[in-house]
């Protein structure tokens, strides 16, 4: 009797994760290809126009989401990938349903109008959000709250990135955070909605520079860019703090919002390559280290992209923009990697391959920055064509980059107890 209950209650997670894939990949395709195409757009035409309108498209962004959030999500705030932790650990709480179009809504208007962070943190609560509505509608066990939950993040980072591996890997590793047989499971079932989805609809990968080799001779090299992106991760994640602490202090909410906006506007107008999720402007500086001599003024351009991708993406979310770490890590390392391998090139007569080093240094920040190596290792592997040739290496430097980071700061601040945020050694 106990094995036929058991039996139905996993035919009722399984049927409800493929539900959740579906929604959940329908929801993170729409919202990357109508941020894509709006970014594109506005990119465009500011081009053709005048670039100072670069200066105050953030705040035009920030102040529509504001009075979004005022009055048609009655002031409730979104507070990014800790609302899942505080669910899952407490129990007590549930992502209300409201999470969808908020993140929906925000994550686009804060990167098309050039918020430099990334559609990915709104993508993954607004699909863990599916996950935990289903939970609550479709009354499936109660004990699978969380495995439920998983599955729409598997799914929507699957479909984010065209990699159903990465997507399975950030939910078990990042969201979860333990490996057991129901959220195994459920992951794997929507991920396989998601398989089909990106194999009909979207495969295209976000970097379309193919890879064709490496060279163990490279390896001294990736360790020092490892090291130096678990340095990058943690830079990132001092100043996401230390901007949000700032803002927090400031009472009026006008100036709160165009202070951040401001800030960020400017330095679009000096940097475009900072605008939104800077894909655009990763994908450019490639092509042009590729096919042209290095110069100083590029150099400087790749090293500021370095530096002030976090600060931009800090200021973004201080101001009240949506988003998080994900899409400014990966960015940010990139262009370390590729700042990295001319430097080494031009002034230490080394044959660096530019292409893999911005993989390299893609991998070691964020893996670093969100604890995740194996997320970090098979989701970059996917950005690029025949990126899975640099399996090994890809996997040294993720891993190297987050042990390097946790052991320059040993500490969570993504853990709860009795629904507050505690810091705890990891």
């Amino acid at each position: 009797m106990r094995r036929k209950v058991v039996v139905y209650n996993y035919f009722k997670l399984i049927l409800a994760s493929l539900f959740i894939g579906l929604i959940s990949s329908l929801l993170a395709d729409s919202l990357k290809y109508i941020t894509e195409n709006y970014q594109h757009r506005i990119l465009e035409k500011v081009g053709q126009i005048n670039p100072m309108i670069y200066i105050i498209l953030p705040s035009i962004g920030i102040t529509i989401i504001y009075f979004l959030r005022k009055y048609a999500f009655k002031n409730r705030q979104n507070k990014g990938i800790k609302e899942i932790y505080k669910t899952l650990e407490t129990r007590k709480d549930d992502l209300p349903l409201f999470k969808i179009p908020s993140h929906y809504f925000n994550g686009f208007l804060t990167v098309i109008f050039g918020g430099s962070t990334g559609i990915e943190v709104s993508t993954v609560v607004a699909t863990a959000t599916v996950g935990n509505v289903v939970h609550k509608k479709g009354k499936v066990a109660f004990a699978y709250k969380n495995e439920l939950i998983c599955a729409g993040v598997a799914a929507g980072v699957a479909v984010l990135f065209a990699s159903p591996i990465a997507g399975w890997l950030f939910a078990i590793e990042v969201i979860s955070r333990k490996l057991s047989k129901p959220v195994v499971v459920s992951c794997t079932a929507s991920v396989l909605i998601a398989c089909v989805f990106v194999y009909f609809f979207d495969s295209e990968m976000l970097l379309p520079f193919p890879i064709d080799q490496w060279n163990w001779g490279a390896l001294p090299y990736i360790l020092v860019l490892s090291l130096l992106g678990g340095t990058l991760a943690l830079y990132f994640t001092k100043i996401v703090i230390y901007v949000k602490g700032i803002f927090a202090n400031i009472k009026s909410n006008f100036i709160r919002v165009n202070f951040g906006a401001l800030i960020v506007g400017t330095m679009l107008f000096f940097v475009p390559y900072l605008y939104g999720d800077s894909y655009h402007g990763l994908k450019d500086a490639i092509s042009t280290a590729m096919n042209e001599t290095f110069s100083i003024s590029f150099g400087l351009l790749l090293l500021f992209m370095v530096i002030l991708k976090p600060l931009a993406a800090s200021l973004t979310l201080g101001a009240g923009g949506d988003g998080g770490v994900f899409a400014p890590s990966i960015v940010s390392g990139a262009f370390l990697g590729l700042f990295f391998a001319q430097i080494c090139n031009t002034y230490f007569g080394t044959e660096l391959i530019l292409i893999n080093f911005v993989l390299f240094g893609a991998a070691a920040t964020l893996s670093a920055a969100i604890h995740a190596p194996f997320t970090a290792l098979f989701l970059i592997c996917s950005i690029a064509p025949g990126g899975y040739i640099l399996f090994v290496p890809l996997m040294l430097s993720s891993f190297v980059a987050k042990m390097f980071a946790k052991w320059l700061y040993p500490f969570n601040v993504y853990t709860y107890k009795e629904g507050k945020p505690i810091i705890q050694l990891k």
